[in-house]
């Protein structure tokens, strides 16, 4: 084959540091703009970005030229300081160490988007970390809880 294609979708959800409500009306709308850059400054571009006051999801195609490690680490590393920036309140802004990738089927990438959009709604009646421990489960990756949050 002459030529290389490829598209994956992967569901990304990191929190901030300890899961404290860092992310306020302020910055929230501005944050997600600002993750979708970095997204197609990787040519890893985003279909939906939202979140709630102590994590963000994310919804975007991974390029072939950027490995997950290196998205993340730009994502998180580049979104962190330019928080920062903006305000002595946010100085002390953190993400926390890990994050969660999933792999999404094209076929629910409208499902996906709208889980991402509907996050303010989610949240009145489930914390962060149920969301997170129900995607460990339904992807049926293995995690021990003691290790989870640190």
């Amino acid at each position: 084959m002459p030529q290389s294609l490829a598209k994956v979708y992967l569901h990304i959800t990191f929190s901030t540091k300890n899961r404290e409500n860092r992310i306020d009306s302020a910055i929230e709308h501005r944050l997600y703009d600002y993750l979708g850059g970095i997204c197609k400054g990787l040519e890893c571009f985003p279909v939906q970005i939202g979140g709630y006051q102590n994590h963000v999801h994310l919804l975007c195609t991974l390029s072939r030229k950027t490995t997950l490690a290196e998205l993340l680490e730009a994502l998180k590393k580049n979104s962190s300081k330019w928080i920062k920036s903006i305000d002595t309140k946010y100085e002390n802004f953190y993400w926390q160490r890990g994050y969660g990738v999933f792999s999404v089927n094209p076929s629910e990438v409208d499902v996906v988007k709208q889980y991402i959009i509907n996050q303010h709604e989610h949240h009145r009646v489930r914390t962060f970390e149920e969301e997170y421990r129900a995607f460990l489960k339904k992807y049926k990756v293995d995690f021990d809880e003691r290790y989870l949050w640190d």
